[in-house]
């Protein structure tokens, strides 16, 4: 979850509320839109207007909320004004979506304000559907899905869970900030659109006995982050992970691959790297694994304990090397000599890019700074959140790549 402030600057969203339980959960969007710098118009059906009211949308956007196509305004056009004036919207997104709604949009029709204007709208349209499980389950609603998707429409979940009428499946609506951040990452550039993104993330671990091993404080969470923001980006994303804490990371953009060892690790990328556009090294590969692991676990018993180790496989300069490599991108963690260490990496493994960090400054954290060395020279990004971060990683892949801003 990136920290929303400014992430939607200059953005205008039409935010349609239907009349569901689910409809207390768009009060907290609004507010989430607001705080990140968007413009939000709020369209309320006549049933939502049962469940919360106009003044609670009204205070949280400080805007006015349209509900009837009668709404009086300079031109009584409201529902061509609300998507194309002031520079038009940047999109439309119900939430929650009724099966009523549903059905309605399915069939063009246009009997309320905010059915009208999603048939006149010109800009992308989102729903995030809210029922009871059994109508989610209907085949009629199946049916009205495929054909949203099929016509172009992002359709934003279901989630699974406890429902507002005691019973448990599938049917609620997404949480207020898994809709926003769906709605960030669909407003993102897609440069990468139809390229492959392999990807490392995470520690390795070498076992010593059944319970011990080598490892480090990798959490994973940068090469979460760049398989998200490739994604936003418009990439078919496959993330070899290491034993990462973060088991419940929500994968429904990247396809995951877990593995434990750097042996592991090294089979899982040769094997899934055909066809790959774009190979990123981000997983912090243990340098060395023990010779033999013991069947047993260690008994304490000399004060010294000699262990003998050999090196691991160098999993991206064995893929820099190929003749068929791809685009290739090294991370260099450093303690010191950032600048040093990271421009002789890229040197070595005659890489176009190496993102470079001080480990106090990322490593098991929440947040980076980063800095991009490539034949240019050095670029410095600002420190922020590791989303934000893989996001302006991404965004100079990209333009490496000469691929379409």
């Amino acid at each position: 979850m990136s920290d929303p402030i400014g992430l939607l600057s200059g953005k205008r969203i039409v935010l349609g509320v239907t009349g569901g339980i689910a409809a207390y959960k768009a009060a907290e969007l609004t507010r989430l839109l607001g705080k990140a710098g968007a413009t939000v118009d709020v369209v309320m059906t006549e049933a939502a207007t049962h469940f919360v009211s106009a003044v609670t949308f009204q205070a949280l956007s400080g805007r006015n909320v349209w509900s009837s196509l009668w709404d009086a305004d300079q031109r009584g056009m409201a529902h061509i004004d609300l998507t194309r004036g002031e520079g038009g919207a940047d999109a439309v997104l119900v939430a929650p979506a009724t099966a009523d709604f549903l059905a309605r949009l399915v069939h063009g029709m246009a009997n309320d304000l905010l059915t009208t204007l999603c048939l006149a709208r010109d800009c992308p349209l989102l729903v995030a559907p809210a029922m009871n499980r059994q109508m989610w389950e209907q085949p009629a609603t199946k049916r009205n899905i495929a054909q949203l998707e099929s016509d172009g429409v992002a359709i934003l979940g279901p989630a699974e869970g406890e429902q507002a009428c005691g019973e448990v499946g599938e049917g609620r609506m997404l949480e207020a900030q898994e809709i926003f951040d769906a709605l960030v990452a669909f407003l993102q550039p897609k440069p990468l659109a139809g390229k492959k993104v392999l990807l490392t993330a995470g520690p390795t671990f070498e076992a010593l006995d059944p319970v011990r091993g080598l490892t480090n404080a990798s959490s994973g969470k940068m090469g979460f982050a760049l398989a998200r923001a490739c994604a936003e980006a418009g990439a078919e994303v496959t993330v070899v992970a290491g034993p990462v804490s973060e088991k419940s990371q929500p994968w429904r953009y990247a396809r995951r691959i877990d593995v434990v060892s750097a042996l592991e690790m090294r089979d899982a990328v040769l094997a899934s790297l055909p066809g790959q556009d774009v190979f990123i090294a981000v997983a912090a590969v243990a340098d060395y694994r023990p010779v033999r692991a013991f069947e047993h676990k260690i008994k304490k018993g000399e004060e010294t304990l000699k262990l003998e180790l050999v090196a691991n496989p160098d999993i991206l300069a064995q893929v820099a090397a190929r003749p068929d490599a791809p685009f290739c991108v090294g991370f260099a963690a450093e303690s010191r000599n950032l600048a040093e260490y990271a421009e002789a990496k890229r040197k070595a493994k005659k890489l176009p890019l190496v993102v470079g960090n001080l480990v106090q400054d990322g490593l098991g954290g929440d947040t980076n700074q980063v800095t991009l060395f490539d034949d240019t020279g050095a670029h410095p990004l600002p420190a922020a959140d590791k989303l934000n971060v893989a996001r302006g990683i991404v965004s100079h892949i990209a333009r490496l790549m000469k691929c379409p801003q």
